[in-house]
């Protein structure tokens, strides 16, 4: 009789250990979108072997067990359904019995801050305003080593500034959370950049945090992919040799000033993002940068330019000297 009681109780215990790990996403770090068409009729076992099939859920099973369990199986919603396999299955129940899968996707554009996020997330109403900017100060994201600890950090987007991915993401409205949000954005960052990319970084001799805080200010300076490197290599050059790098796009970041034409205050301000002052990059970056502009900084274009402008066309003008600039200046910039 003991033993028998020792086998059901190991039995259990093994039953609660496969079951919480089935309920879990069937990729955590998965961005894939599936589009699931879920027939009118199926039953539920149907949807759940529909499920699996398409690498939604681990297992068909443990859908159909949770479900019965919470009084969900009856129900099920017919109908076409965006899913992904980074939800739980609690997270899938509460789509297909609401019906709201059909919705929630979020592109972050390459250049967005976490202030550009916040707004975004906030007209999508998925969150209140401000509520993403706090949790870039509050969250806990010590899960992440490859982000940066130092103080100087601008509170305005904390230690994530930079590190979020610009991409599309598909999401849930109800339950939805920024913690998880930053979450998702944070681990695609990981995996796109710090894994991918981890050779091209180590051969380039400058530190991750350096590699995403310039490429944050060619993202917010270049017109096109054609600009990027030559622009890089430009800002690397002055870096490099200490002469100031001379970014607006750095003062308008600590200022939050993104639109109105800066002052003479305004360029005067005393921190350590203004680098039309001071020598060296800023602290962190000002904006998520694409790829396209982390490659740049890793591969930056040589050239004898010095400096740059755009006229009010959007068009480049280089110079390799300041007296060539003060002509473009003169010349483009009236």
């Amino acid at each position: 009789m003991r033993k028998a009681l020792i086998v059901f109780v190991v039995l259990l215990l093994g039953f609660g250990l496969w079951m919480r790990a089935a309920l879990g996403p069937a990729d955590i770090h998965s961005q894939a979108r599936e589009i699931v068409e879920i027939p009118r009729g199926f039953s539920t076992e149907q949807i759940a072997d529909l499920l699996e099939e398409r690498g939604v859920i681990r297992s068909s099973l443990a859908f159909r067990l949770y479900a019965t369990w919470k009084g969900l199986d009856a129900r099920l919603q017919a109908g076409s359904f965006v899913l992904d396999p980074s939800l739980t299955i609690r997270e899938l129940l509460e789509a297909l019995t609401s019906g709201v899968a059909s919705e929630g996707a979020v592109t972050i554009p390459e250049g967005f801050a976490v202030a550009d996020i916040d707004a975004l997330l906030t007209s999508k109403k998925l969150i209140d305003v401000g509520t993403l900017m706090r949790c870039a100060q509050t969250c806990d994201v010590s899960s992440f080593d490859f982000l940066p600890s130092s103080k100087a950090l601008a509170e305005r987007g904390g230690r994530i500034e930079g590190y979020l991915f610009p991409d599309t993401y598909f999401v849930i409205r109800e339950g939805f959370t920024p913690q998880a949000f930053l979450d998702r954005l944070l681990a695609t960052f990981n995996e796109r950049v710090v894994r991918d990319m981890k050779r091209e970084i180590a051969a380039s001799g400058r530190s991750l945090h350096q590699i995403v805080t310039m490429a944050s200010l060619v993202e917010e300076e270049a017109a096109s992919d054609e600009e990027r490197p030559v622009i890089a290599g430009i800002l690397w050059k002055r870096l490099d040799n200490g002469v100031v790098l001379g970014v607006d796009a750095s003062v308008r970041y600590i200022l939050g000033k993104s639109q109105n034409a800066l002052t003479a205050a305004d360029l005067d301000v005393d921190s350590p993002y203004n680098i039309r002052k001071r020598k060296g990059l800023p602290p962190g970056p000002i904006a998520s940068p694409g790829l396209a502009s982390i490659r740049a900084a890793l591969a930056p274009e040589q050239s004898e330019f010095w400096y740059y402008l755009h006229d009010a066309n959007g068009n480049i003008h280089y110079a390799g000297t300041n007296e060539e600039h003060n002509e473009n200046r003169a010349k483009y910039l009236r």
